[in-house]
């Protein structure tokens, strides 16, 4: 590695770095003047809001606009060696622009790697004060509004709740089928349901039993209360409010692997989280190749149009981002293929600009 790739990465991790510092203090700045009033009203000591909220809070707006970052860092840089006629000098020496590419190649991929570790492992454990904050605080109190709620628990187990209570953790119309080989096994009809904390079991109030053998016989059982251990717990009807937030990369997959086996309808946001922090951190790499490409050139005008330009890609590529996500979550189109539109749309603007700039 040259002396010149040195400097060049040297430029590019600190003017990252100062540019995320700088994001974070507006937002964070913004955010509490929108909280404040929230703050006040629960009458929240500062160090608790600093622990519990934005010490989780500064690191997950700073992984989630890394992209925007990184691209805003690359075309500040380039375009002041630009403006220097650095650029000029190292293509006047030989050297070409992919061969110039080289040390914002090598930072990009370092800043990827920290990516996808803190989006996938770090930020998660700290979601969980902060979206928990969240909940308690600045959202408005939850509410289970589902009525005739279908579960697949198990293989050959499915559940059926006409309604269900999170306030004091009760369930009504209770229904609980073993069907095996399509062939109704057995049926448990209780009227009310309800959690035992100590016990981890759902009590059944007024159950009914009905149970089929191979020969055609059924068999009745009725009674007034019975504990019944299920796969399903009163956190299953809790609010789920950027539950995917929370999930590490072990535990996203496990509640994948359970959704799937519940036939659950909304695990497009599941799988759609999990492909996207795959896809975040070659975003960073792309972005960065495209600023090189985009702020190379020597402008009249300065750095300063090619710096506006280079903001206006970015916020391009979170509405990419963020339409497509939306459009994953409501079936419109495959969570991976979603994950994947920003980074293609982008690799196809860089190929087009590459090939007009010159080398």
């Amino acid at each position: 590695m040259k002396k010149l790739d040195l400097y060049i990465i040297k430029k590019f991790l600190v003017t990252y770095f100062f540019v995320v510092l700088m994001f974070m203090l507006v937002i964070t700045v913004i955010d509490i003047t929108e909280k404040m009033e929230d703050f006040m009203k629960h009458k929240l000591s500062i160090w608790f809001i600093l622990v519990e909220y934005y010490f989780a809070f500064i690191p997950y707006m700073a992984n989630l606009l890394s992209p925007i970052t990184i691209f805003i860092a690359t075309i500040f840089v380039t375009a002041n060696l630009a403006a220097r006629t650095e650029i000029i000098a190292m293509l006047s020496s030989g050297m070409s622009l992919t061969r110039i590419m080289y040390p914002y190649l090598i930072g990009s991929i370092l800043i990827a790697f920290m990516v996808f570790y803190m989006s996938g492992w770090l930020i998660p454990h700290g979601n969980k004060k902060r979206v928990d904050f969240e909940k308690k605080y600045i959202k408005s109190t939850f509410f289970y509004e589902g009525r005739n709620v279908h579960m697949k628990t198990a293989p050959t187990t499915y559940v059926y709740i006409e309604s269900y209570n999170s306030e004091i953790n009760v369930g009504y119309q209770f229904t609980l089928e073993t069907i095996i080989d399509n062939r109704l096994v057995s049926k448990l009809k209780a009227a009310r349901m309800n959690w035992n904390d100590s016990t981890k079991k759902w009590r059944m109030e007024e159950y009914f039993i009905r149970r089929f053998t191979e020969d055609g016989k059924e068999e009745v059982f009725k009674g007034r209360g019975l504990d019944t251990a299920l796969t399903i717990t009163p956190k299953d009807f809790e609010d789920t409010y950027m539950l995917f937030e929370t999930y590490d990369m072990g535990e996203l997959n496990n509640q994948i692997a359970l959704l799937e086996a519940r036939g659950s309808e909304n695990i497009s946001t599941y799988i759609t989280e999990k492909y996207q922090r795959y896809t975040y951190p070659f975003s960073v790499i792309i972005l960065t190749l495209i600023g090189v490409i985009a702020s190379s050139r020597k402008s009249r005008e300065g750095a300063g149009l090619t710096i506006a330009f280079g903001f206006l890609l970015a916020f391009v590529y979170i509405i990419f981002m963020i339409t497509s996500r939306s459009l994953a979550n409501v079936g419109g189109i495959g969570p991976l293929f979603a994950s994947w539109i920003p980074n293609i749309v982008f690799i196809v603007i860089g190929l087009i600009m590459y090939r007009r700039v010159p080398k």
